[in-house]
Formats: structure tokens, sequence, C-alpha cells
């Protein structure tokens, strides 16, 4: 989605323009969905609370087809269209004229302000239920929007209408001061709005909150950016705390969105530290770069998140500073494994690194594979420590030796291995370690695979449909095998090997 680089000011054009990037080079590794933000009426300059966030009209200046032809156009690319809305208040003169009983006024008669509306909607007025439940409805089955980011949820602030409608004076400007859990009223609307076969993001949604109940995600970061500013570092920190003291919900209660993925104008240690904060823990994956600029080792970036990784936590508590040791495991029918990141949060060379004990391994020797500099860190017995620059982080795959020839790494997702790794098999009669790996059609990835001393690389071979590169690393102890597939799908790649005398 587009805020986070053209921030209010993008068009249909300007949207359809990064969707085609995205169709070639997002889509194929499992980008689903493009969203819509700032197309209302008045909503080409900030703040929220001017924009005609309830009546349906469009930025006529930005979209001049409107939003079916909108939804239409990024559904024939092959995206989901995805729609941006704010719907507790809006900045429309006209529509508070029409529905002044509609809106919350103070003890004076001045109409009260939320973040979403200089005119906030009054929750506990049935037929405001009904209209939001209408918009939403007109938004999804006559535009054809099927997912929807619903903006001014829950939040941490007084400004957002979840808090606003619980404080008393406000209560008191009801129509109907008693109602019950006003609201969850408009949340439970929003939702028979949308229907059930549509994706419901509540934008700063909490687990406490209804969303809870009735969101398929929640927006749990921070802002990733100020208007009009480039990603910087502190809001990349930012970005790692919110997702350790909310990450224990995410895949159970709802998926976290830990906010955009933005690597462009960052230094390359950096744009891989907010790559491994989003996509290590499995979190909803939203990208927002001029997508046309990215440079192809960026790109691969973002194409190394996809798809999403069904992780759930392990640790079912908030944490409330930036960890250094974040460990994924992955659990296959054929074998177990760690991701571990070694992050340094600090902008000065460090030394990181972990006991097995702390990371819950049996005991015995593994051997670890760093996955954004490629180095093989060879076998651990006790503990693995690493330098990290500063601002850095460091991703080690660690398997448990097997004596035997066995799979290491792949540079196709940061879980090396857990999304495109469908199998890995060794047959001691005859020599032969066969993988099965699913791949991307015309993107090349990159497996590695252990090879003890007492045994040599004879032959690597595959089905028809894909090329192979095969070259030996670390002085014969890895094979790197490079794959490019004609389409995708999953492919047999066999290492043959002879024993040494």
């Amino acid at each position: 989605m587009s805020w986070n680089v053209y921030f209010d000011k993008a068009t249909a054009e300007d949207n359809l323009a990064e969707a085609r990037v995205g169709k070639e080079f997002l889509q194929p590794f499992g980008c689903e969905i493009w969203s819509i933000e700032s197309w209302q009426g008045n909503s080409d300059a900030l703040p929220v609370s001017n924009f005609y966030n309830l009546g349906l009209e469009v930025n006529e200046n930005q979209f001049p087809e409107g939003m079916k032809k909108l939804a239409d156009d990024i559904r024939a690319l092959g995206f989901k269209p995805g729609l941006w809305t704010a719907p507790f208040g809006t900045g429309s003169d006209e529509f508070y004229n029409a529905h002044k009983d509609w809106f919350l006024h103070d003890a004076s008669g001045a109409p009260m302000r939320t973040w979403n509306g200089k005119y906030t909607i009054d929750p506990s007025n049935d037929e405001v239920v009904d209209w939001l439940r209408h918009i939403h409805d007109v938004a999804a089955h006559d535009w054809g929007f099927e997912f929807f980011k619903i903006d001014g949820m829950s939040g941490s602030g007084p400004g957002y209408c979840a808090h606003f409608f619980e404080r008393p004076e406000v209560r008191a400007a009801f129509k109907n001061p008693d109602v019950a859990a006003p609201f969850e009223r408009c949340v439970k609307a929003l939702r028979e709005g949308i229907g059930d076969d549509r994706i419901f993001l509540a934008c700063q949604g909490h687990f406490t909150g209804p969303e809870a109940r009735y969101a398929d995600a929640a927006r749990t970061g921070a802002d990733i950016v100020s208007p009009n500013q480039p990603v910087k570092w502190g809001n990349v920190m930012q970005q790692a705390g919110r997702t350790l003291n909310q990450i224990f919900v995410n895949n159970i209660v709802f998926y976290s969105d830990p906010d955009t993925l933005l690597v462009h104008d960052l230094p390359m240690e950096e744009a891989r530290v907010t790559t491994t904060i989003v996509a290590l823990p499995g979190q909803q994956t939203f990208f927002g770069d001029f997508l046309g600029k990215l440079p192809p080792e960026k790109m691969k970036l973002l194409q190394q998140t996809l798809p999403v990784c069904d992780v759930r936590p392990g640790a079912l508590y908030p944490y409330f500073a930036n960890l250094p040791i974040w460990d994924l495991k992955i659990g296959r029918d054929f074998e177990d494994w760690d991701v571990v990141a070694l992050f340094n949060w600090s902008d000065d060379e460090a030394e990181i690194g972990f006991t097995l004990d702390e990371i819950g391994a049996t005991p015995g020797e593994y051997v670890a594979y760093e996955f954004w500099t490629n180095a093989f860190l060879g076998a651990v017995t006790s503990d693995l420590k690493t330098t990290v620059p500063g601002r850095a982080v460091r991703l080690v795959a660690l398997h448990k030796k097997q004596g035997v020839p066995q799979f290491l790494s792949s540079d196709r997702h940061v879980t090396q291995g857990g999304v495109d790794l469908k199998n890995v098999q060794w047959d001691d009669e005859t020599a032969t370690l066969k993988a099965i790996l699913e791949l991307v059609g015309g993107f090349p990835t990159t497996a590695r695979f252990l090879v003890p001393e007492e045994y040599r690389l004879d032959l690597v071979s595959s089905g028809s449909g894909v090329r192979l590169e095969t070259s030996l690393e670390e002085n014969g102890k890895l094979v790197a095998v490079k794959l490019v597939a004609e389409t995708t799908g999953d492919y047999d790649v066999r290492l043959r090997f002879k024993k040494s005398n």
C-alpha cells in the first residue's frame, strides 16, 4: 500500500503502477492484496479529522473513475483489492449538517472532535450503527473490495474512539447514555457490513478489545514513518519493541501487523533488521516502498518474507525490552531445526550469542549457517557467538549434525527452508540425499548442503524444467546448488555422493 511514500497524494494510476511492479516481483512469491489509502473526499492532506470519512465521497482528482473501477483493475492484476477506512467521524460540514443528531456535542453544544473527525459519531444511535454497516457493505459488495483496513480502533490513547466513548462526559452526550459496549456496537456493524468472506484488519486494534472477536488482524505496531519523512532507525527500534510486547497473540487471537516493511531508505544492515523483525515471527506483511526504484538486492529482501510463515508464539506473555536473541523453532516430519536471530540494537559492533541450553536445544553437536552474509559458522557443541555490526542482525540456521550429507540452508526465505523445503531424506544404500524444494518460476533459489569429511560429491540432478548450477564452498564442506525453475512448483533435487577411502 502506498501511504508510507506517497502519503496522501497517490492517485489511482500511481497505485496501479506500483501494483504492476508488485505483480512481477512480489505476487509470484505470495503477495495477495493491493490496498488503497487516502481515497475519500478531501483526503489529499492530513489531518485525518478533515477527511470525508462517512459519505462515500471519492477524491475525484486522484480517483476520477471511482473506487469500483479501481477495485476491478486491481483484481485484473491478480490481487485482492483492499481499502482503508476511518469511519468514527468525518470532516465533512455538509454531511454533518445533514445528520447533526448522528454526532456528539459537548455541554455547550459544540461538536466533539477526535482523530477520526472534527465531527465524531454517536455510537448509541441506531441510525449511525446502521450507516456504518451500510457504507462498508457498499464498499465490499458494490465496489468489490475484499480487504478492509479500518482505522481509529482501540489504540493506546484518548483520541481513539474505544477509549473516548467511555469517558463520562462523552457518555453523557449519547442519545442513549445507558447503551452497553458502544465501541463494540460499531465494530460488530463493520464486520456485518464487510461480511465474513472479507478480511478485516483493525488498525491499532487490541487483544483486550472487541477486535479480538470480530477482526482477522490488527495493526499492533506504531506508524513506521512520520508524515512526509523516510523510515529511520528509531522507527525500526519501535517496530521491534511493539512486536515483542504484542507478538504473543499473533496467529492465536488475530494476525499481528507491525506496520509496513520499508527498506529503500535504510542502509542494508538496517533493512535486514526490519525484514527480520517483520518476517521471522510470521506477522502480517505490508510493503510500501516505491517498488520500481528498489535495487535487486532490496527487492529480494521483500521476496524473502513471502509467503508469511505459519508461526505461533512460544512465549505467551509480553516483553518490554528489545531482546537480542529471537529463536524460531521449525518442526517438520523429516527434521526439526532452529533459526536464531542475533540482534545488535546498539550503534557499535558487539559479540552476540547464545548457549544451546538457552534456546532449549538438546545436548549434541550442531552445525550453523548465517543467512544474511552467506557464512558457514561451523560446528556448535555448547554455545555460539559471532560478531554483529551495530544496527544489524545475523540470522543463524542451527541443525543437529547427522554424520551424513544434510540440508543446511536456503536463501528463498528468512526461515531458511521453513516455507520452501518440503522434504529431505538420506538414502544410505545409494549415498544419495534427496530434497524436495518449492521453487518460484523464473527466480533463482540457492540451497546449501553440508558434506562431512568422509564424503565427496559425485553428481547433482533434478527433473525437467529446472536449471542447475553447482559449486563447492568452504573447501568442499558445503555444496551450493542454484536452481531456476521454468514454472512455480515442487521439484526434486538429488545429490549423489561417494565415500572417501
